[in-house]
Order: structure tokens, then sequence, then C-alpha cells
């Protein structure tokens, strides 16, 4: 019989954790994942706000860095930590994305991404996944859910209305529809006639549709609607007269500076997280600095769905979600294990050269 004798570095370590293998996943394999399958990306989204709010998540301030010579582009820094260790799917990582608005005048999408995945056990990342899809995905899913949850009480929309008409506006439809939602018409406003028609286009195409209308303003298309999507980049309130309202919509209030606080005062007000809706001159920021607390929001999305906070059906109710980084790391943790079944996932070999501490 031969004995192997084991060097004691290898023994010590023998148990140890190993380095994971690195994947990148590009934007075409992140799409086939998700297209179709709507109702199971809400169902993770929704999964993710229960963790979220029974403590279970790490989810940090964003990070802007934004530039004195670019002020109207920023990048966004997304760290979170989702799960515990009674969590069977737990990852950490981070969103990187950037906002160029300038970028659509030259005919490319405003915002790019990456989410990188982080192995809970070591640290080491072992995904990059390109991320604006998965960033459009979860944002869509989370409107599509709040919409599903604060419609219930009242008569179910059927007047969708979008300010803002570009990709952002574009999932939010696929994911209403895909989970369920019709509607006797699409009403549609843009700053710019070109994205406004292009989005008609898109949604004649669809099917799925009814009757579309372009509205000339936002105050018609408001007053047309009774469940209004802000997909905008305005940076400051530009909806200022709460009268609009008065109908009682569903608003989803996605790009988050749209809205003038008089308008929130008159509305209840979801979100998704306190603190961080709070910040960043959100509309919800401004109405907490004029007033000086924070009463007017009446609680987060989880509250909803655990029936903490019941919705009033006389009264407009406003939707206003940050953006968690949770929900990028579960909607791109589902992506990355739906590839890995798939037996596609692209391993880069040898991506961490210094894998032994001693060499």
């Amino acid at each position: 019989m031969t004995t192997v004798h084991t060097a004691p570095d290898e023994a010590a370590h023998a148990d140890a954790p190993a380095v994971p293998p690195f994947a990148v996943i590009p934007g075409a394999q992140v799409k086939e994942v998700l297209q179709g399958r709507e109702k199971a990306v809400v169902d993770v989204v929704e999964a993710t706000y229960r963790m979220h709010g029974s403590g279970r998540t790490v989810n940090p301030p964003s990070s802007f860095l934004r530039f004195p010579d670019r002020p109207s582009s920023r990048i966004i820094a997304l760290p979170a930590s989702l799960g515990d260790e009674s969590t069977e799917n737990r990852v950490d990582g981070m969103k990187w994305i950037s906002s160029f608005p300038g970028n659509v005048a030259s005919g490319i999408p405003r915002a790019s991404a990456v989410l990188i995945l982080n192995d809970p056990g070591t640290g080491y990342p072992f995904a990059c996944l390109e991320s604006s899809i998965i960033s459009a995905a979860r944002t869509a899913a989370s409107a599509a859910a709040a919409a599903d949850r604060l419609s219930r009480g009242r008569s179910r929309p059927t007047r969708l209305g979008f300010v803002g008409a570009g990709l952002i506006a574009r999932y939010i439809h696929t994911y209403l529809t895909g989970t369920g939602w019709s509607f006797d018409s699409v009403g549609v406003h843009d700053v710019s006639a070109d994205s406004a028609a292009g989005f008609r286009t898109y949604l004649e195409r669809s099917g799925d549709a009814g009757h579309i209308a372009v509205h000339a303003d936002a105050e018609e298309l408001i007053r047309h609607s009774d469940l209004i999507v802000f997909a905008t980049v305005a940076a400051r309130p530009h909806i200022t007269e709460p009268s609009w309202f008065d109908h009682n919509p569903v608003v989803l209030h996605v790009s988050l500076r749209d809205l003038d606080p008089r308008v929130l005062l008159a509305a209840t007000n979801i979100v998704d997280d306190v603190d961080h809706c709070l910040r960043a001159d959100t509309s919800p920021d401004l109405t907490a600095r004029l007033t000086g607390n924070r009463d007017f929001v009446h609680g987060t999305l989880d509250d909803v769905l655990a029936g903490r906070v019941t919705v009033p059906a006389d009264r407009t109710v406003v939707f206003s979600p940050f953006g968690l980084g949770v929900l990028d790391l579960a909607v791109g943790k589902y992506v990355y294990d739906q590839v890995t079944r798939s037996g596609d996932l692209h391993v880069i070999d040898n991506f961490f050269h210094e894998t032994r501490r001693y060499g």
C-alpha cells in the first residue's frame, strides 16, 4: 500500500473553499433567459422585497459619480447583499450603471451597465453580466408588481399612460402585458416627438395596446389615464398641479423626480425603501425637506404585500421606487442559474491568476 503524504499547508486548507470559476454572460444570453418569463421575474422581485423587508439583505446607499464638465451624466454604484446563512441562493455583488443622456442624440441607449456577482463564502467575483437588460427588467417587474398590488380594492385600470417613451417605458409595457394586463387605450407623451412616434410604433407592433394616442402635453395624458407611468430623465419636478390627478389614478413614479411635492402631499405614497427614496433630490426627498417630516410616506411595497398597509381606493396612489441593488442581484442570480442549467455558461479560464496564497 502506498502512503500519500500531504504537505502541512495543503492539509490545513484541504477543506477550505476554492476560488470559483469566473463567467461572463453577455446581453444576448440575458435577453434569452428573461424574454417571456415576466411572471417568473415578478415573483423573484416580490420575494426579494419580502426578504428586504424582513432584514435579510444589506443595501447601502448608492454612490453617484458625477462630472463637473458633464453635469447631465452620471455613473451609479449599487452594492448589495441578498440573503443570510439560511438562504439557498445567497449572493453579494454590485451593479455599475451609467446614464449619459447625450447618447440618445447619437442613436445609442442612454444607459449601460454591468452586474458583478460575488461568492459570499470567498468574496471572489464569479460572474459579470451585461446588466442594462437586467436593470430594465427588474425596474419593469417592480412596476408591474406595484400596479397589481396597488390597484387591488379599486376598479382595475384600463387606460394606461406613459410620460416618457424610452426603453424603460417599453419594458414596463412588456411586463404589464406579460403578467396579464390588457388595456382599452394607451397614451404616450414625450418631449421628443421622435421618441413618442417610436414608442407608438412599438405599441402598434405589440398588438396589445388597444387604442393608441400621442398626447401633446402631460396634463392631457394624465387626465385620460388611470394607470400612469413616469419614465423620464427629468432632473427636477415638472408636474406641479394636484388637480390633474382628481380622478385618483395609480401612478408608477419610476423616474422619481417628475412630481412636485404638492402632488405627493395630495396622494397616498408608497416607496420601495424609505431611507433610500428620501435622498438624492427625488420628489419624496424634496417633499420631506419641505414638510420637515416623513409623514406623507404611508409605507413600502413590502408593507402592502404583507397587508400591513391598505391603500385607499378613493385617493391617488403614487409608487416611487428608488431602485434597490438587491433586486439586480436577485434577477442577475436568476439569469446566472438559468444559463448554468442550460450548459451554455461561458467560463473565462484562469481569470484569477494568483489562486494560492504562497504561490
